[in-house]
Parts: C-alpha cells; sequence; structure tokens
C-alpha cells in the first residue's frame, strides 16, 4: 500500500498542506460568509416577526379595551336610562295616585305595565347594542364580517348571565 510506504510521506503531507489550505481559504472565503449572511437574515426576519407579533398583541390589547370601555359606557347607559324611566313612572303614577283616587287599583296596575315594558325594550335595546359591539369588535379583530347566527347566541347567553 503506498500510504504506508514511508518513503512517500514527505510528498503526502505536502499535498494534505496544500488540499487543507485551498480547502480553508474557499470556506473562508466563499463557504462562510454565505452561511453568515444566510444566519443573519434568518435572525433579521424573526426579530422582523418578533416586533410585529409585539405590535399586533398591543393592538389586540388596545381594541380589547375600547370593547371593554364600550361595553362598560354601554351598561353605564342602560342602567341610566332604566333609572330615569322608572323613576319617571313612579313620579306619573304618584300624580295620578294624587288626581284620581277612584281609579287608584286600575293605574296602578297600568303604570307597572308600562315599567316592565320600558325595562323590557330597554333590554332589547341593550340586547341590539351588545350585537352591534359584538359585530364591529369582532370584524375589527378579525377582518371579517362574523356570522350573525353565532353572535346574536353568544350575547343572548352573555345577557342570561347577568340577569341570573
Amino acid at each position: 500500500m503506498p500510504q504506508l510506504d514511508v518513503s512517500t510521506f514527505a510528498p503526502q503531507l505536502v499535498w494534505l498542506a496544500i488540499t487543507f489550505v485551498v480547502l480553508y481559504l474557499l470556506m473562508a472565503k466563499l463557504g462562510l460568509p454565505r452561511v453568515n449572511a444566510i444566519i443573519e437574515a434568518r435572525r433579521k426576519r424573526l426579530d422582523d416577526d418578533l416586533a410585529r407579533a409585539s405590535e399586533m398583541k398591543a393592538e389586540a390589547e388596545a381594541a380589547i379595551a375600547a370593547y371593554q370601555k364600550t361595553m362598560a359606557e354601554a351598561r353605564a347607559e342602560a342602567q341610566a336610562t332604566i333609572k330615569e324611566r322608572t323613576e319617571r313612572f313612579a313620579a306619573e303614577a304618584a300624580e295620578r295616585q294624587r288626581q284620581l283616587a277612584q281609579a287608584l287599583a286600575q293605574q296602578t296596575k297600568a303604570a307597572e305595565q308600562e315599567i316592565a315594558a320600558a325595562k323590557e325594550r330597554a333590554f332589547s335595546e341593550i340586547r341590539n347594542v351588545a350585537v352591534d359591539v359584538a359585530r364591529s369588535v369582532t370584524e375589527k379583530l378579525t377582518g371579517s364580517a362574523p356570522d350573525e347566527a353565532k353572535i346574536i347566541p353568544a350575547v343572548d347567553r352573555a345577557m342570561a348571565e347577568r340577569a341570573g
């Protein structure tokens, strides 16, 4: 075997050194810069993706905060409306009681029915507002129009939980 011949060790070592130096220079000048450029491009893309994800998270949190603020305002407005109407109907019932003593029982029953109807209308209005808010928030968050068949039952469940 020529590899084990002691007389050819010197040329083999010279060619080994030349081949090693050539391969080293090729890798140092061509291969490794390309690999480094690819690694940097991936690192930059990863950093950009993380920054974009952070921005999207902040936008989602802002949208949730706006939704919660809108819901709180809608609840406060609905409660104020209910309170105002309840007070108005109670005042009207008291005035009618003073003016018409003979029709007291009949007028009290009518006022209670009007209060119940007003509450029902107010809850119906709240439901419509809640459906509209849920629709708009879902559309803003997802970018597409939501399915009405899914939004209305979800709002009904939420209102039932609040009422219960």
